[in-house]
């Protein structure tokens, strides 16, 4: 647990230093508003299209080799940006993160299924996924300052190699049976065929990924331009906007995945779909914070709406992962996480970020950026409502 955490920690660190650092990068490869959405999300473009190649050698090869892998791709590709000297050029090296990070974030999930019982897999997932924020705030806490102190090319390198130790290390961890803590052994993995149809037979699975597309649109718009949006709308210094934000995003990631790791187990046995309603009704809380946080003049409490909305919505981090891997059968558990990751990218933040940027450059940065809180309020519908309407999930 300690080096998956490790290693999903350099996953967002390498992710958000480009966000952080784009307006430099600008400064040397011109691009566009709607292009530069394009460079912010080459790699999850090709993280989504590769995640079901992985999901399916990570039910049927050793996983720990596919991990070790997907780490040493993603830091070499995260390194090799620091050469890049034009927009196809940098485009083409975060894509190659992109495939990296397939390998590792669909094994990674269900290998911790495999780790843990059922009852402590929602406590589990949430420690895993501290990651997110922790890493996320450190990707722009480090972009900014080591792009500040020595440029955009260096923090590309310095937060790139380092991974190669980690993946070195990822062919030292012990891989339980798949199945290990479930009521059955695994059975056998299906056809591929078969796996996507029972995949699209459950309504759990599938009401749990429709509330994610949502909610990663909101959430992938957010973490790209809410650094620029900073810089361009309320004039703040680059490293300032960075190093204030990741902060606000460690401590309310902190704060949110714990509370929500630690609610949603509380629930269990309480409600019907204790991950669902919990990860519908924080969402929908946020929404009003997440108004206030691009429209409040006053820098005090716009940072205050900012914590207040990113705990929210960090509290179903834990709870939406952990739905995924209790609903899913282990034989095709990974493949469950590849097919999710498509779906929930490929009409989430693979597009948001272009999207705010086609809007921004035809209206306002102002204008662009309340989409937001729209798709945060659309997903966290979608998580009330089938909380409320699906048959209660099978006891453990």
């Amino acid at each position: 647990m300690v080096l998956l955490g490790a290693m999903n920690l350099l996953n967002y660190i390498d992710r958000f230093v480009l966000p952080a650092i784009i307006e430099s990068v600008r400064a040397d490869i011109p691009m566009t508003d709607a292009q530069q959405g394009v460079a912010l999300t080459a790699f999850i473009w090709v993280y989504m299209l590769a995640s079901p190649v992985f999901g399916r050698l990570g039910d049927t090869r050793s996983r720990r080799h596919l991990l070790a892998f997907g780490v040493a791709l993603w830091s070499l590709a995260t390194a090799a940006a620091a050469f890049a000297t034009t927009f196809a050029g940098l485009v083409a090296a975060r894509a190659a993160v992109g495939v990296g990070e397939a390998a590792y974030a669909t094994i990674a999930p269900a290998l911790i299924g495999d780790y843990f019982p059922r009852a402590k897999r929602g406590r589990a997932m949430a420690a895993f996924y501290l990651a997110i924020p922790v890493g996320s705030a450190l990707g722009y806490i480090l972009g900014g300052r080591i792009n500040h102190a020595a440029g955009w090319q260096t923090a590309f390198l310095a937060v790139g190699l380092p991974g190669l130790l980690l993946a070195a290390a990822a062919l030292t961890l012990t891989e339980p049976p798949r199945g290990h803590f479930d009521d059955e052994p695994a059975a056998a993995p299906l056809p591929l065929l078969d796996t996507l149809r029972a995949l699209a037979r459950n309504r759990e699975y599938v009401v749990t990924v429709a509330g994610t597309v949502a909610y990663t649109f909101a959430l992938g718009g957010l973490a790209q331009w809410m650094p620029t949006y900073l810089i361009r709308v309320r004039h703040m210094d680059g490293a300032a906007a960075n190093t204030v934000f990741g902060t606000l995003t460690v401590l309310s990631g902190l704060l949110g995945t714990f509370l929500g790791g630690w609610l949603g187990d509380l629930l269990r046995g309480r409600v019907r779909h204790p991950y669902l309603l919990l990860s519908g009704v924080s969402t929908l809380l946020a929404v009003p914070f997440a108004v206030l946080a691009f429209t409040l003049p006053g820098a005090d409490q716009r940072w205050a709406a900012v914590f207040v909305a990113e705990t929210l919505v960090f509290v179903c981090t834990g709870p939406a992962n952990t739905i995924l891997v209790d609903c899913v059968p282990a034989a095709m558990r990974t493949m469950g996480f590849a097919v999710s990751i498509l779906v929930m990218h490929v009409l989430g933040d693979a597009i948001s970020p272009a999207i705010i940027g086609l809007v921004s450059d035809r209206s306002s940065l102002q204008t662009a950026v309340m989409l937001v809180p729209l798709a945060f309020a659309l997903g966290g519908a979608v998580w009330v409502i089938g909380s409320r309407r699906l048959a209660p999930p099978e006891s453990p």
